[in-house]
C-alpha cells in the first residue's frame, strides 16, 4: 500500500544532487518560507534551513503550519535533513508530508430518505449551483493549496515532463486539407500559440474530380476564416464548437464557449467583409449548427437549464433584422436533439434521442420554411440513424431483435418500402457508415477489432442493391483504432479514414473507393527521439468471475520492460454508454512508457467493444460486471507478471471515474495509486435529483432509483455510498468548477469522504480547475501542464523510474 511512507523517500545522494525531482534554486527569504516558524528556531536550525534552500529544497517547508502546530514533526524533518546532509539516508518526504495538514471539510448533517432508507450526506453543503458560495470556494482553494504543497517536491519533474511533452509537438503544424467545393479547408497551429487557425485556399483552375492524389497549392493565397487565438487571449477558457461555412462559401457560422460549461454562443461572419452579421450574438447553444441551401437560414439548438439540448430554431438572416423561429421542442426530458444537413445537401434532419430510443425528422434543405416529416416514428428501444442519397434514406437500425444493428434502405416518404442491405449479425456490430454518390463504406467491429467494407452502389433509379463483391480495410496490429475522418463533397469517390494504434501515431489516409488506391495525407508528427519500433503492443484476455473473456490492450517499451512483474503499470477502465475505449496513440503517454511504465486498457462490459450485448451486460442491474471485469483484468496482469500489486495504478475518467471509485472500494489492496478524473461517484444522490444537469437523460443508462430495485442495486455500488473504513492507496481526484456533466461537488465530496475514512497512509489529493469544465483545459499547452501534474503524481509513487533513458 503506497502512502507517505513510500512517496519519494529522500536519500543524501538525491538531496545533494538537487533532489530527485530537480528543484529550482530558492528566491525567497528564510522568514517568508517558514511562515512564522523562524522565531522559535535555534541558530543552528536556521542555518540548516538556509543550507537546504541553497540546495533548492525550499519545498521541504512548503505550507508549514504556524508555530504551535505539528512542531514535533517539523523538528523530525530538520533532524532527517541534517542526517541526509551527512550522508545518512532519511525519509524526508515522509516527514514533509506528515507536517502538511490536509483540508478537513466541515460536516453538516443532511438527511435523505426514500423507500424507508435513510442516508446522511454531511458534505452535501458543498453543492452550490451558482459557484459563488464563499465557504465552498474557500474549501476548494484549500484543497488546491494542499495538492500543490503535497506535490511541491515534484515541481521540477512537472516542468521536465511538460517540456518533454511539448518538445514532441510540431508547434507550427497543419491538418490534412479537405477538398470541398471550390476550396481546400484546413486548420493550422502556430509556434507558441495554444489554439487553431481555421483557413482555406481555392483549388487550382482545371483540377479534376476529387482524387486521393489531390494536393493543395500553397502558392494560392490563404484565407483565414477564424483565428481562435485572438478571442482566447481574452478569457481563461476557450473552445470552438463548430465552424460551418454557407453553401455559397460567402458566410460562416461558428460557436464558442468562453467558460467551460458547454454553453455556446453563435456568431455569423461575412467572409467577404469580415463583419459580424448578428448584432446580438445568440447564447445558450449546443455546439453544432447547420445551413439551409438558401444561404440565409441557419438551424441551431439551444439548451434548457439542465444543459439538455432540447429546442431547434430557424434563424433567418436579412436586411430587416435576424429572426429566430422555434421549429421543434423536445418535451421528453430523456431526449436530446441535434440538427444537421445531409452530405448530399438535400435534407435538413433533426435527430432526437434518449439512451435507447431515437427519432428523425427531415425537411427539404432548399425549402427551410417547409413542413417537417417523420422518417420512422418514435418506438421505445428502437434506435436509428439516417443518410440520404438519390431519393432514399439509408438507415442503420437497432432494436431488441437486431441488437448489433442492420442496414436498411427506404424510399423518402414511403417507410413501408424497405429493403435490408446488410442483415443483422450476432458476432459483428455495425458501428457506422459513410454514404457518397457512388459508394457505401460500412465500419464494423468484431471480437474487439474494427474493420471497414466498401460497396459500389448502382446508379439510376429504383431500390438499390448491394453487390456481393466488396473491398475491405483491415490492419495487422493486435489492437488499433479505425474510424472515418471528415468527408469531402458528396460526389467524391474518396473515403477518408483515420488509423492509429498504441504504437502508431494517427494517420489520415485517403482511399479511392473505385480504384482501391490509398494515399497517406498526414501522419501525426512526433518530434524528438520517438521510434515506434521501440514499443510493443499486445492483446490479452482476462477471465471474469462468470467466465466471460475480457480483452485487454497494452503497450510498453521493449528495452525497459522485462515482463517479470518489476514494471509499474497504469490500467485504464471505462465501461459505460456503449463507448468503446479504443487503443489509440497518445503522445503524452510516451513520458510514462519511456520511464518504464506499461499502459493497459481494460475493455470491460458496459462499453461497446464486443457488440451490443457487451454494453447491456454492464448497465442497469448488471452494472457490477463493469467493476468485476476491471478487477479480473488487474488480477490477470498481476498473475501474468506484467506488474505487482505495489506497482499497479488505476485510472478512469467521468463514468470511468465511477468504475475506478467502485473498484477501489471493492479491492483497494490491488493498487498502489489511483488517478480519478472528473468522476461520477455520487450516483445515487445525483440520479435522485432531477434538478442536477443531465440526470433525467441518464435514467436509461443507470436505472431509476425511485424504483426500489434500482435504488438498492445502485446503492450497493455507488462509490460515495460505499467508502468504508479501510486502507486506500494514494489517490488524485480532479474536477472542474464549471463542469456541467459531473458537477464539481461530486469529486469534492468524494475526496473529503475518502480522506476521512482512509485508515492507511495513502494520500488523497483533490485538484479543482477553477476555470474549466468537463474536458479540462482548453489550450493545447495547458492540457500538457495538466498531464504533467498527473503523471508526476504517478511517478511520485514510483520514484525508482524517474530518470528518462536515452534512446
Amino acid at each position: 500500500m503506497a502512502g507517505p511512507l513510500k512517496l519519494t523517500t529522500g536519500v543524501a545522494s538525491g538531496l545533494l544532487a538537487g533532489w530527485v525531482f530537480g528543484r529550482a534554486k530558492p528566491k525567497r527569504s528564510i522568514e517568508s518560507v517558514l511562515n512564522g516558524n523562524y522565531e522559535w528556531m535555534s541558530p543552528a536550525q536556521r542555518k540548516l534551513v538556509g543550507q537546504l534552500m541553497a540546495l533548492g529544497q525550499d519545498h521541504l517547508f512548503c505550507q508549514w503550519p504556524p508555530p504551535g502546530v505539528k512542531d514535533n514533526q517539523k523538528l523530525k524533518l530538520l533532524e532527517d535533513a541534517a542526517a541526509c546532509l551527512k550522508g545518512i539516508p532519511g525519509a524526508l518526504e515522509e516527514a514533509r508530508l506528515d507536517i502538511l495538514e490536509p483540508p478537513v471539510a466541515e460536516k453538516r448533517p443532511h438527511r435523505m430518505e426514500i423507500h424507508g432508507d435513510v442516508r446522511d450526506d454531511p458534505y452535501y453543503w458543498m453543492r452550490d449551483d451558482e459557484r459563488k458560495d464563499p465557504a465552498v470556494l474557500d474549501h476548494l482553494k484549500r484543497e488546491n493549496d494542499y495538492a500543490k504543497a503535497a506535490m511541491a517536491d515534484s515541481e521540477g519533474l512537472q516542468e521536465e515532463l511538460f517540456r518533454e511533452m511539448k518538445g514532441r509537438i510540431k508547434e507550427d503544424d497543419q491538418s490534412a486539407p479537405q477538398r470541398d467545393g471550390p476550396y481546400f479547408y484546413y486548420s493550422r497551429t502556430l509556434e507558441g500559440k495554444q489554439y487553431s487557425v481555421h483557413c482555406r485556399r481555392k483549388i487550382p483552375r482545371g483540377m479534376g474530380a476529387p482524387s486521393e492524389a489531390d494536393e493543395m497549392d500553397t502558392s494560392i493565397q490563404e484565407e483565414i476564416l477564424l483565428d481562435e487565438n485572438v478571442q482566447a487571449a481574452k478569457c481563461p477558457f476557450y473552445d470552438v464548437g463548430c465552424v460551418c461555412v454557407s453553401p455559397n462559401d460567402k458566410l460562416m457560422a461558428y460557436t464558442e464557449d468562453l467558460s467551460g460549461n458547454a454553453k455556446y454562443t453563435l456568431h455569423v461572419k461575412d467572409l467577404e467583409t469580415g463583419g459580424e452579421l448578428l448584432q446580438t450574438p445568440i447564447h445558450n447553444l449546443a455546439d453544432q449548427v447547420t445551413w439551409a441551401m438558401d444561404n440565409r437560414t441557419i438551424f441551431y439548438v439551444t439548451q434548457d437549464k439542465q444543459f439538455r439540448a432540447n429546442k431547434v430554431w430557424r434563424l433567418t438572416l436579412g436586411a430587416n433584422g435576424n429572426q429566430s423561429t422555434l421549429v421543434f421542442n423536445e418535451e421528453d426530458e430523456a431526449f436530446m436533439v441535434t440538427v444537421s444537413r445531409s452530405r448530399d445537401d438535400k435534407m435538413i434532419m433533426i435527430w432526437t434521442a434518449s439512451a435507447v430510443t431515437s427519432e428523425i425528422m427531415y425537411l427539404d434543405a432548399g425549402a427551410p420554411t417547409g413542413s417537417w416529416s417523420v422518417l420512422l416514428p418514435r418506438t421505445p428501444n428502437v434506435e436509428y440513424t439516417a443518410k440520404h442519397r438519390d431519393g432514399y434514406f439509408y438507415c442503420d437500425i437497432r432494436d431488441e431483435r437486431r441488437p448489433n444493428s442492420e442496414l436498411i434502405v427506404m424510399a423518402v416518404g414511403r417507410p413501408d418500402q424497405q429493403k435490408v442491405l446488410i442483415p443483422h449479425r450476432y458476432d459483428v456490430k455495425l458501428e457506422c457508415f459513410c454514404l457518397s454518390e457512388n459508394h457505401l463504406a460500412v465500419f464494423e467491429r468484431s471480437n474487439a477489432l474494427q474493420s471497414a467494407r466498401i460497396f459500389r452502389l448502382p446508379s439510376g433509379g429504383g431500390m438499390p442493391n448491394l453487390p456481393a463483391k466488396t473491398s475491405e480495410l483491415q490492419f495487422e496490429e493486435p489492437a488499433y483504432e479505425l474510424m472515418p475522418g471528415g468527408q469531402g463533397e458528396f460526389r467524391s469517390d474518396i473515403l477518408r479514414i483515420v488509423y492509429s494504434s498504441l504504437t502508431t501515431p494517427a494517420s489520415v489516409i485517403d482511399c479511392n473507393m473505385t480504384t482501391g488506391k490509398r494515399c497517406t495525407k498526414k501522419v501525426q508528427a512526433v518530434l524528438g527521439d520517438f521510434n515506434s519500433a521501440n514499443y510493443k503492443s499486445e492483446r490479452l484476455w482476462a477471465t471474469a468471475p462468470d467466465m466471460t473473456d475480457i480483452p485487454i490492450s497494452l503497450v510498453y517499451r521493449k528495452d525497459l520492460v522485462k515482463l517479470d512483474a518489476s514494471a509499474p503499470l497504469l490500467l485504464l477502465a471505462y465501461g459505460s454508454y456503449e463507448v468503446a475505449e479504443t487503443p489509440c496513440f497518445s503522445m503524452s503517454m510516451l513520458s510514462l512508457l519511456d520511464r518504464g511504465f506499461i499502459y493497459a486498457i481494460a475493455h470491460v462490459r458496459g462499453g461497446g467493444e464486443m457488440g451490443r450485448h457487451w454494453y447491456e451486460d454492464g448497465k442497469y442491474l448488471r452494472k457490477k460486471n463493469t467493476f468485476t471485469d476491471t478487477i479480473a483484468c488487474a488480477e490477470h496482469l498481476i498473475k501474468s507478471k506484467y506488474c505487482k500489486r505495489d506497482g499497479l495504478c488505476l485510472t478512469g475518467r467521468s463514468a470511468g471515474g465511477m468504475t475506478a471509485g467502485a473498484v477501489l472500494n471493492m479491492r483497494p489492496d490491488l493498487f498502489s495509486a489511483a488517478l480519478i478524473e472528473v468522476p461520477f461517484v455520487d450516483v445515487l444522490t445525483t440520479m435522485l435529483d432531477e434538478s442536477i444537469p443531465l440526470t433525467t437523460t441518464e435514467l436509461e443508462e443507470w436505472g431509476n432509483p425511485k424504483e426500489k430495485r434500482y435504488y438498492d442495486y445502485m446503492k450497493s455500488y455507488s462509490p460515495m455510498d460505499n467508502v468504508v473504513k479501510q486502507e486506500y492507496p494514494d489517490v488524485l481526484v480532479t474536477t472542474g468548477l464549471h463542469d456541467p456533466n459531473v458537477c464539481y461537488w461530486e469529486p469534492a465530496k468524494y475526496a473529503a469522504k475518502l480522506r476521512e475514512y482512509n485508515t492507511g497512509n495513502g494520500v488523497v489529493l483533490l485538484h479543482c480547475d477553477m476555470h474549466a469544465g468537463h474536458h479540462s483545459k482548453s489550450g493545447r499547452f495547458d492540457v500538457l501542464k495538466e498531464a504533467a501534474f498527473k503523471f508526476a503524481f504517478l511517478l511520485k509513487v514510483h520514484k525508482s523510474l524517474l530518470t528518462k533513458p536515452s534512446s
